[in-house]
């Protein structure tokens, strides 16, 4: 898949799902409290949201590395969906693919580095907090089937949303600091 037909990155119900993820793994993050314990691994969460389900050109499965689709099959099952989140944080490594209709695949897949014809890998807006997880995260989003991905940081608890190698991120002192009381 080289271009998109519908353009998702704009698609109001796509923003929509891209906030509930990003909504989740804020929920996830401020739910734990060990962050500031310096031998404590906190959650860590890799969100791909798809517009091709053929995503099997760039990424792998982990194996047996399952997000539960018993548990909860849509990022739309509000409480289901963060608290299974919650559980993936901790126990599953790898990223979750959700599509844009909100769908969750069960397979959790590692996504392989990208070298897309126009990239530059020394364009790419690393920062240097950014572990693995982010910078796969930030190439991923390059990829014209990703509409955007979203991570969880285990070791401080930040979330970030890359789209289209752009970043949109909050420490964890900032998560939803517009709705919180002072």
């Amino acid at each position: 898949m080289t271009r998109l037909s519908i353009d998702y990155r704009s698609h109001p119900p796509v923003r929509e799902l891209i906030a509930r993820v990003r909504f989740a793994a804020e929920c996830v993050s401020l739910g734990f409290d060990g962050w500031e314990e310096p031998a404590l691994a906190g959650p860590g969460l890799y969100v791909g949201i798809v517009a091709d389900r053929e995503y099997g050109m760039y990424a792998d499965s982990m194996g047996d590395t399952r997000w539960p689709v018993k548990q909860c099959a849509s990022a739309y099952t509000e409480d289901a969906f963060v608290d299974t989140c919650r559980q993936v944080a901790r126990e599953c490594d790898g990223a979750v693919i959700i599509a844009v209709d909100g769908q969750i695949e069960s397979s959790m897949v590692r996504f392989r580095d990208y070298s897309g014809e126009d990239s530059d890998p020394d364009e790419i807006g690393y920062e240097p907090w950014m572990g693995a997880r982010h910078m796969s995260a930030i190439e991923t989003s390059l990829r014209p089937a990703v509409v955007a991905t979203v991570t969880l940081s285990e070791e401080t608890g930040r979330v970030s949303t890359f789209e289209d190698g752009t970043m949109h991120t909050a420490t964890r002192d900032r998560i939803a600091e517009r709705w919180r009381s002072a």
